[in-house]
């Protein structure tokens, strides 16, 4: 009887003490488990710079591998290391620290370079694909959306439209990096035009 007093139109609260009401605590339950596991999930790559750890969307990443030499390009800004030769294409390379305002880093047998695919927004579109050092490369994480926050505010002076947020796994906080918005669109072209 309460079981069909609960049905007819869910219009009474729940008793828990019911066997209808029990059974209906479960199946919201359930539900609402079913729906935390659809919870969309990103994947990033994370990785070290400086101690600190940041992560870029995995969808950006086309190849990782440990440091190689970088052939200077003469008449680039300081955070542009060079070009790589990479199975017969041209491509630039950028040192995150420099252009994050780091010290320079020791080159060590955990440095790596990771080739991204960078937006470019002009009239013609289109991808760059370009070198970033990196210290260390750490793993990949599924951070469901519900635990990246927006990137916080330090003021008009600080410039924060590279960060896409933060991703918050276990009690750390990752920098979750924009890929597209770290090299301005003027710096984005010169460096296509290199490779």
């Amino acid at each position: 009887m309460a079981e069909q007093e609960m049905t007819a139109g869910n219009e009474e609260e729940l008793d828990p003490s019911s066997v209808g009401g029990l059974n209906q605590l479960r199946d919201d339950a359930a539900r609402s488990a079913e729906a935390e596991a659809a919870e969309e999930l990103e994947k990033y790559l994370t990785f070290e710079l400086e101690a600190e750890e940041y992560g870029v969307e995995i969808l950006k990443v086309r190849e990782i591998f440990g440091y190689t030499d970088v052939t200077p390009v003469p008449q680039t800004p300081d955070f542009v290391k060079g070009v790589i030769n990479l199975r017969g294409q041209v491509i630039p390379v950028i040192d995150l620290r420099i252009k994050f305002g780091m010290p320079e880093g020791e080159i060590t047998n955990e440095t790596c370079i990771i080739v991204v695919e960078v937006a470019l927004e002009e009239a013609d579109g289109g991808v760059v694909e370009m070198g970033i050092i990196v210290d260390r490369v750490q793993e990949v994480l599924d951070i469901p959306e519900s635990n990246i926050d927006p990137a916080p505010s330090f003021g008009a002076d600080i410039k924060t439209e590279y960060i896409q947020g933060m991703g918050k796994v276990d009690d750390q906080v990752k920098i979750l990096l924009d890929i597209d918005e770290v090299l301005s669109e003027e710096e984005l072209v010169a460096l296509k035009d290199v490779s």
